[in-house]
């Protein structure tokens, strides 16, 4: 089968897909790749299935050699990218031959960058899902390596170049607007402190991994006490004892013992995955029928548009 045998990983490189569902009440984070929207292009400039694999990469720092002939689609994180020393650019397609030399370098702005394969990356499955958590130490999985060969599941054939409308790719760095949606626990909270928190600038802290993000910024005065450790979900906004902002995110714990004023909706939790320290964000409400109908039509234009012929643009089906 093609595929990219790996010369450097980068930073920290990690096979993700759509993550794992069901199995929370085990202890097991559900993972996958954290920026849903550049994960979910990636494999739409492929007409792959909806949960293939892809590879997430932290900052970039990627050197590989292609093995057969493969297509594949690049995404996310700005970084300049050369294919046998030619710059090419991200959010497009790409096809290679035996003996091609990928080089992606590192990103000045945004965090992750993504690399599908036509059909998927190949790579064990466990629980339902092909996502790695590095932190579970489940035998068989863990980050790429030197040395790792990267499988398509499909072989490659030469195809027009296909790229992603300007309109869906990241947003040049701006304030990073993350909406919230209230939860049980949202009156527990003083007025004041949630005034403050809807309306200040929070800060990313260098402090941020695949389990979550610190913000620094106005802490809460006066948060609620601890609580009895119960279930919480990806995106819970979690308010510690210092009074700083944690967004969870998808390798987190699967229970906790913070209050939580509401949860982060998934799509705006990719926009913060993409954040470098010290960028700004702010917090403002919303309500679950707006975050859930914008979720709808995010699946439903994977599932119900097709690439037209000039692979510049998509049209409903």
């Amino acid at each position: 089968m093609s595929g990219l045998d790996v010369i450097s990983p980068g930073a920290l490189s990690t096979i993700q897909d759509a993550g794992r569902q069901g199995y929370r009440h085990h202890g097991l984070a559900q993972g996958g790749a954290l920026d849903l929207r550049s994960y979910t292009w990636a494999n739409k400039l492929l007409d792959n299935p909806r949960n293939a694999a892809c590879l997430e990469m932290v900052l970039g720092g990627f050197h590989a050699v292609a093995r057969g002939n493969l297509q594949i689609a690049l995404t996310g994180a700005e970084a300049p990218v050369r294919l046998n020393g030619r710059p090419v650019p991200l959010w497009q397609t790409q096809n290679l031959t035996d003996g091609d030399e990928l080089v992606i370098g590192y990103s000045s702005s945004h965090r992750l960058i993504y690399l599908a394969m036509a059909g998927g990356l190949d790579a064990p499955e466990c629980f339902g899902s092909r996502s790695v958590v590095v932190r579970e130490y489940i035998a068989g999985q863990g980050s790429v390596t030197t040395g790792d060969r990267l499988v398509a599941l499909e072989d490659g054939h030469q195809q027009p170049i296909r790229s992603v409308p300007l309109q869906h790719r990241l947003a040049p760095d701006t304030e990073t607007r993350l909406r919230l949606i209230p939860g049980y626990q949202y009156r527990d909270f003083h007025p004041n402190d949630m005034q403050r928190l809807t309306t200040s600038v929070y800060r990313v802290s260098d402090l941020s991994d695949r389990m979550g993000f610190r913000l620094n910024g106005p802490a809460m005065s006066s948060p609620p006490s601890g609580i009895i450790s119960e279930g919480i979900a990806n995106g819970a906004l979690q308010i510690p004892g210092d009074g700083l902002p944690i967004v969870l995110l998808n390798d987190c714990q699967t229970i906790g013992g913070y209050p939580k004023p509401g949860v982060v909706p998934t799509l705006d939790c990719g926009a913060l995955a993409q954040q470098l320290p010290g960028a700004q964000v702010r917090f403002e409400l919303t309500d679950i029928a707006t975050v859930q109908n914008e979720r709808r039509l995010f699946e439903r234009h994977y599932q119900c548009t097709r690439w037209r012929s000039c692979g510049q643009s998509l049209e409903w089906q």
